[in-house]
This record gives C-alpha cells, structure tokens and sequence, in this order.
C-alpha cells in the first residue's frame, strides 16, 4: 500500500509538472493580435493567405505584406514569423502573408516561379489588400528577407510602395551563392584540396548555368551524383540564376527602408549587401541600417541557432527570445515613427 500510494504521489507530480510546461507553452505561444485565413485571387488560381490584426480598435490600421526567402515556406513559417507579427500589431501595423504554391495545400509550385512571378503575385497581393475595409491604403509597405532581396524592390517597381522592411536580403544570385560555398567551408575546416574541389564543382556548375543545359547533363557533370538537386529545383536556379538586384533597388529611392544585416550570416553576404544598399539609397536619405553581431542568417541567435536542444526548448518555452537582441523593437520602433 506504501509503495502504491509513493508510485501515485510521483505520477501526481509528474502530471502537474508537465501540465505546468504545457500551460507555459502555451502562454508563450499565444500573441497578442487577431489571426483570420484570407484568399486572394491572382493568376487563374488563389493565394492561401492569413491576415493578422491589432486588437487595439482603430478603425483602419497599416499593412506588412510579407514576402518570403527560399524554400517552402507556409504563411507562418511554421509559426516562427508570429513574434514579428505581434510585434507590428503592438506598433498599429496589420501583417499579410500566404502559403507559397505547392506549400499547404496551396495550388501550384513554387520552384515554377521568377523573381518577377513572385513580384507579381506580391503586387496582386497589396492591390487587395488595399481595397480591404480595416487597411490603411496609404500605410502598406514590405517586409522581405534573404531571396526577398531580388523581389522587394521589383514589387516597388510594379506598384506604391510605402515602407520595406529587408533583413538580410540577397544582392546577386551568383555571388551569393560562391560566399555560401566558401562560408560553409570553412565552418567545416575544409582543406585546401576540399576547397579546391568543391569550388572547381561550383564553377562547372556556373558553366551549366550559363548555356542553359538540362537537369540530365547537370547530373551526368557530377557523375551520375544530384547531390540533393532535383529537376524543379534545377529549373528554379536556372531561371533565376542571374538575379541581381542593385539596379532595381533605385525604385526604392526615397522610400523608408529598414536594412536588417546578421553579423553571423553565412548565407549572405551582408557586407557587400550594406554596401550595395547604401551606395544606391544612402542619397534619398531614407535608409536606416541596423546591425545585429550575433545574428545568424535567420535572426535568431546564433548560439541559440547552433543547438538543436537549445533552439527548441527557445521555441517553446520563449519565441519571443529566440531573435538578435532588438531586432524586434528596432521594427516596431520603425513602424511607430512611421506613423
């Protein structure tokens, strides 16, 4: 009877305990802001979206319309955008943001898109947006980051723009991508025989690229190895591959840009990145560029990035904790001055 009632006071516990975390995850996880699945129509097909709002009663508020940085990204990120989300609505700012083709259900495939298809669909995007009962039609503006880079400043082209929001955004595809190569080399402590090789393996590719070959003389340049790359995907690149976006940022002359830049980024080039930005945006006098040393490409701490435990239990218990200190007040604060 002793021993029963000891296994019941330990399981009691146990239950109170986990309820406890459980009640602690999910206070952690609720935002302060109001979410509704939207639909936009654009190109014969729909964009699956979610709008998420301020519960602060104003009868009109701003909009962030995000645009997303490679891979399958859903509307939330798998939640990971919700801390910004809350964020902009504690600064009077709505947030938009969809499923990107092929992800969640959405119809289509997003490895079929150009940076212009995805600047496009984001214009479609902030049109209705625009025409929405609740959205301030004179505060609408971006927030886009890493692949984003070649888009922003198309979308400003295409339509008004009022603000952009770039964290860490990309300046030239091939650029980008031999900083990455060599980034993650080094990480790795390659030798210089591995570098050698690994770059020589790069610049065939470049070659591939520049003649247009197909996926199957891609594969059969690598020996019969993919390496991870699939037909779509080596569409995507080949599509895409010569994106530069210096000359399109002049459309964002003039307009209040927020420039977000990781000091521990090895997916971009957040040097050349500072520079290109400042170079064509310093003279309108709307740039703001911030600088965050402990970042990694996503924004979130990169000691906390680097472990898997750790990045989880963040996740988890403090979402909020998981960003480079101030990043998330620096946008709110940028989104308040704006008004």
């Amino acid at each position: 009877m002793r021993r029963f009632r000891k296994w019941f006071v330990a399981l009691a516990v146990l239950v109170l305990v986990a309820a406890g975390l459980g009640g602690v995850v999910l206070w952690q996880n609720t935002y302060a802001m109001d979410e509704q699945r939207v639909s936009i129509r654009h190109g014969g097909h729909r964009l699956q979206g979610v709008l998420a709002t301020p519960r602060d009663g104003a009868a009109a508020h701003g909009l962030v319309v995000f645009v997303h940085g490679d891979g399958p990204v859903d509307a939330t990120h798998e939640g990971g955008y919700r801390p910004m989300w809350e964020a902009f609505a504690k600064a009077g700012y709505a947030t938009l943001s969809w499923d990107k083709p092929g992800v969640a259900g959405a119809p289509g495939n997003w490895l079929d898109q150009s940076m212009d298809d995805r600047a496009d669909e984001t214009a479609a995007a902030i049109a209705w947006a625009r025409a929405r009962p609740g959205i301030d039609a004179d505060r609408v503006g971006l927030w886009g980051a890493s692949q984003a880079g070649w888009v922003l400043p198309k979308v400003a082209a295409l339509t008004r723009v009022d603000f952009v929001v770039a964290v860490s955004p990309a300046v030239n595809w091939l650029r980008q991508g031999r900083y990455h190569l060599l980034a993650e080399l080094r990480a790795d402590g390659a030798s210089p025989a591995r570098k050698k090789r690994e770059v020589a393996r790069s610049d065939t590719t470049r070659g591939l690229l520049a003649r247009g070959a197909t996926f199957e003389e891609y594969v059969r340049a690598r020996g019969g190895d993919a390496d991870g790359m699939t037909a779509d995907r080596w569409g995507f690149v080949l599509r895409n591959h010569t994106a530069d976006a210096t000359a399109d940022l002049r459309a964002l002359r003039g307009v209040p840009v927020l420039l977000a830049l990781p000091g521990r980024d090895i997916n971009v080039d957040t040097a050349e990145t500072g520079q290109v930005y400042r170079e064509v945006l310093d003279g309108s006098g709307a740039l703001e560029v911030r600088d965050y040393p402990d970042a990694a490409h996503s924004m979130v701490k990169q000691v906390v990035e680097a472990s898997e435990t750790r990045l989880t239990l963040t996740a988890l218990f403090a979402p909020r904790a998981l960003f480079a200190d101030g990043f998330l007040g620096d946008q709110r604060r940028f989104l308040r001055e704006l008004g």
